[in-house]
């Protein structure tokens, strides 16, 4: 996805002219090598869905002819999933910026060149304000509780918050089967 600093440059740029068209709030993002994360809020249900279209498809577009290719690009749709607008929320933002750290790439989040820590004017203000110790928060590793929790929720595309609030969302917005357990029943015995 991204061979050199020109091609995560190219997509910021993109990500920014997205913005401009699509009326969508960025909290946080963070690009690797072969993919990228963003925390992102639609105002209007079909939003999401037209930002992604037109950043994606417009990268594609650019990254075939720079590179002279064809094909796909990206791997499958992208993923979303509710985020419960407290704690949780937090946890999902350091999930992001935590990656490049996660894979090995760099020692300490700050060190990582394109992640939103580097563009601050490409955010919108947080729902969460981020506490007073957030850079010490992002110097420490997720727990592995915190990573199987959040992993579940992208997998399952379910919402990510306390069980009550999950339970909600869920069922006012048809999600109750991301909440179920996958595969088939126990036996019974």
């Amino acid at each position: 996805m991204f061979k050199k600093d020109g091609d995560y440059a190219a997509f910021l740029n993109l990500l920014s002219e997205a913005k401009g068209r699509v009326p969508i709030s960025l909290f946080s993002f963070c690009l690797m090598p072969t993919h990228f994360h963003a925390v992102l809020e639609a105002r209007q249900p079909h939003q999401l869905s037209a930002f992604m279209q037109w950043w994606l498809t417009s990268h594609v577009r650019r990254y075939h002819r720079h590179y002279h290719s064809s094909g796909h690009v990206w791997q499958g749709r992208f993923k979303s999933f509710p985020i419960q607008q407290d704690e949780h929320f937090l946890t999902v933002m350091r999930y992001v910026l935590l990656n490049p750290v996660r894979a090995g790439l760099v020692a300490q989040t700050g060190d990582w060149p394109w992640s939103s820590l580097h563009y601050p004017l490409l955010l919108d203000p947080s729902p969460v304000p981020a506490p007073r110790n957030w850079d010490m928060l992002l110097a420490q590793p997720m727990t592995e509780a915190e990573l199987d929790a959040l992993r579940t929720s992208v997998t399952r595309q379910a919402p990510f918050g306390d069980p009550q609030w999950r339970h909600r969302v869920a069922q006012s917005g048809g999600l109750e089967s991301t909440l179920r357990r996958r595969g088939r029943p126990a036996s019974k015995k």
